[in-house]
């Protein structure tokens, strides 16, 4: 396989309804689509960076930099015989895992193409359905929160996360199990506490969550082993899980008891891979994360979430609940069961809808072998 052509789209989605996190509040999702050509067959990937550096240091601008200067040069027109030699071709660029993901994943797509087979089956899926959670931004009162997780409920959404922040932790989660006693519960801090709120923290132990994610900083591991043997909750890591290595890190340490894999933050489809495996082989569950993508990278990430060792509901919502129109057909939707099916077509298993991406885009370029 050889790419013959890769192109980059840089695109501005408008959200349905803002998203409100510790690290602020986006009305806007920015990212970047690549698309990969090679035998009159073409693959899409999607880069999950954002304006700023918030979550991660790298953001579209740097994406695009990083692509254009020094990831193309060493793929395009280039013989690869299978996209798990991607990451060992990109292994010369220290980093920027995201710009690496957004081109690695649209080989795998290219590659399942070429092989007539659906991309899950390629990355070894079991599932023809996946599980859906939704992932509920910081609201202005406690009363909109409640109200929003009942409509959710209703769609059928089998888990709901909240995100807390310091002012916005133990009273909110006590409302909604006062509310919703028994619901699959979780909260996501995106780094916003430090072991010096460890007291707080363990007040959660008494609200039955399935866990707490990302309560400390990004780069650390110890703290967050401190407060993994101080609380029976499980602790889950996701700004911290960067690489495979620093998944052996976490378990060596006790730094959590599950993982949130976003293929997107740790390089792509192959790094997953061996991080969900590596899970497997210490009984550690995984499920599958989400960065508000569009319908590319939401068809990847529900290819990756029929892996077995994916054990929990998945940040993978419907289409609907970013956009009004997706860049995709078929857009995804959520079951009244709470799933989502897993498309049967070859590649990602949707089709593309260029125009729409033509639309959006406020720059694009080409790049020919």
């Amino acid at each position: 396989m050889i790419v013959e052509e890769l192109s980059l789209y840089l695109m501005n989605m408008k959200l349905v309804r803002p998203f409100v996190t510790s690290f602020g509040m986006t009305y806007e999702r920015p990212c970047i689509l690549v698309r990969v050509k090679s035998e009159s067959e073409e693959g899409w990937g999607e880069v999950v960076a954002n304006r700023g550096p918030w979550y991660s240091y790298e953001t579209t601008y740097t994406a695009w930099h990083t692509i254009t200067k020094f990831i193309i040069p060493l793929i395009l027109g280039k013989e690869i015989e299978s996209p798990r030699d991607v990451n060992r071709i990109l292994s010369p660029i220290r980093g920027h895992n995201m710009a690496k993901a957004g081109v690695e994943m649209a080989i795998w797509d290219l590659y399942a193409k070429l092989e007539g087979k659906p991309l899950f089956k390629v990355l070894g899926g079991v599932k023809n359905e996946i599980e859906s959670g939704v992932s509920i931004g910081i609201q202005k009162d406690v009363e909109k929160l409640l109200k929003l997780i009942g409509g959710y409920l209703t769609q059928g959404y089998r888990r709901i996360k909240i995100k807390i922040k310091p002012s916005w932790d133990v009273d909110v989660v006590r409302r909604v199990r006062e509310e919703y006693p028994d619901i699959p519960l979780q909260v996501d801090a995106n780094a916003a506490y430090t072991i010096k709120d460890i007291e707080l923290l363990k007040e959660l132990d008494q609200y039955s969550l399935l866990m707490i994610e990302q309560p400390f900083s990004y780069d650390d591991l110890v703290d967050h082993a401190t407060l993994q043997r101080a609380i029976e909750t499980p602790i889950c890591l996701d700004e911290s899980i960067s690489s495979p290595s620093m998944v052996r890190s976490a378990l060596a340490l006790g730094s959590c008891k599950v993982i949130n894999i976003k293929p997107g933050r740790v390089g792509g489809h192959f790094n997953s891979l061996i991080i969900h495996d590596l899970c497997a082989s210490e009984d550690v569950p995984c499920w599958i994360g989400g960065m508000l993508e569009t319908g590319v990278g939401r068809a990847h990430n529900v290819a990756l979430a029929t892996l077995p060792n994916i054990k929990y509901p998945n940040d993978i919502s419907g289409s609907d609940r970013y956009y009004e129109k997706d860049i995709v057909e078929p857009p995804f939707k959520v079951s009244k069961r709470g799933t989502i099916s897993v498309p049967k077509e070859v590649g990602i298993g949707v089709e593309v809808l260029v125009d729409e991406v033509y639309k959006k885009s406020r720059k694009a370029k080409s790049f020919k072998a």
